[in-house]
């Protein structure tokens, strides 16, 4: 890798404060803000909207489509298509 080029690479705090969620990790990404962590360290925070505490796909709260339905109205609408 060439020196010089590449952006600082150092811990972050990632907070989601809609689940009330945090989580340190290694990132390149930046913020003025900070807050202190469990282990007595200050890190640079970033608040995120959605993580994996709030997203639905990961809760399983995630909305089931009516797939069979929308085939049925399809079917309604347009016709069966014929066997080939």
């Amino acid at each position: 890798m060439k020196p010089g080029i590449h952006p600082p690479y150092g811990p972050v705090v990632f907070r989601d404060r809609a689940a009330d969620y945090a989580f340190l990790t290694r990132s390149t990404a930046t913020s003025d803000k900070t807050v202190e962590w469990e282990d007595g360290n200050t890190y640079p925070v970033i608040d995120v909207e959605i993580s994996s505490a709030s997203h639905p796909f990961y809760t399983g709260t995630a909305r089931v489509l009516d797939t069979a339905g929308r085939v049925e109205r399809f079917e309604r609408r347009y016709g069966k298509r014929g066997v080939r």
